[in-house]
């Protein structure tokens, strides 16, 4: 099953199942990483049910929301029905159907592990972010947690954080950190057998 397969298939349960693999404070880490200000506007790629998208609403942004998956888009699309501001865009990581410096801030959250070229996509989300904006990563350290392969479609076990630095750098950015959110994704093997407990880290870069 390709990553796009299993997201069409949890997409109206994605909001409890993301909410038992880590929290808030999560979202909260990104968007104080950015500091964001209101009426900017940001991107928010593989979107999912709109996780990033709500904070950065509350905190009175126009979002571009990228997903693969039509589906988890149109569970968002429900999910947020009346509130203007949000641009749904169907599109790959390593293509994003969104101009060059088009936005003031990039958000991917739990994204960059079911890409096939975490490096290409990240040099494409910098390519959309105006000079002087500012890309956040929100993902996984490296693991071994192989059932999350089989059962998530994960395609890496999380990053070494000296990767994910040189991949921020190899994409002009500057300014680039990494430090721990201070939060970690859980999850149970759907077997029973297995259980998953990764440090999240957040990386952050100026364009």
């Amino acid at each position: 099953m390709h990553s796009k397969d299993y997201f069409d298939r949890v997409a109206d349960q994605w909001d409890s199942l993301q909410a038992s693999f880590y929290s808030e404070k999560v979202r909260d880490r990104a968007l104080a990483t950015a500091a964001v200000r209101s009426g900017a506007t940001a991107a928010d790629i593989g979107c999912g049910s709109g996780f990033i998208t709500e904070g950065l609403i509350r905190a009175g942004l126009r979002v571009i929301a990228v997903d693969q998956s039509e589906v988890m888009l149109t569970a968002m699309k429900r999910k947020f029905a009346g509130i203007a501001g949000v641009d749904y865009r169907c599109g790959e990581g390593e293509q994003l159907p969104i101009a060059d410096d088009a936005v003031d801030y990039v958000f991917a959250n739990m994204y960059l592990h079911h890409l096939e070229k975490p490096p290409i996509a990240i040099k494409e989300m910098a390519r959309i972010v105006k000079p002087g904006g500012i890309l956040v990563i929100t993902d996984l350290d490296s693991h071994t947690f192989e059932f999350l392969r089989d059962e998530h479609r994960d395609r890496w076990l999380g990053f070494d954080r000296r990767d994910i630095r040189q991949w921020f750098r190899e994409a002009g950015l500057g300014r680039v950190t990494v430090d721990c959110v201070g939060e970690q994704c859980c999850a149970q093997s759907d077997t029973g057998d297995e259980s998953a407990s990764v440090d999240i880290f957040v990386a952050s870069g100026e364009k």
